[in-house]
């Protein structure tokens, strides 16, 4: 299975909309809140020089920004 890191707000409506559907796709993920988690923004940013929510990671590939629901399907092979 892969490995999934999303970065989120609270109120990001494409954050809300990546999770479901990793949800419906049976995928698990770890979600670290970057509105809350001063740690996680800057990692978040170090990693992909992006301030926007979500960002997603997939295993070793270049971040997902926004819900890219094509580019979220082919790395996770769904």
């Amino acid at each position: 299975m892969a490995q999934v890191m999303i970065y989120t707000t609270p109120t990001c409506v494409y954050c809300k909309m990546a999770k479901e559907f990793f949800k419906e796709h049976g995928v698990q993920y770890t979600e670290k809140d970057v509105a809350a988690d001063e740690t996680a923004r800057k990692e978040m940013f170090a990693k992909s020089g992006q301030m926007g929510v979500p960002v997603i990671f997939i295993d070793n590939n270049p971040p997902v920004v926004g819900f890219d629901k094509e580019k979220l399907s082919q790395l996770l092979g769904i």
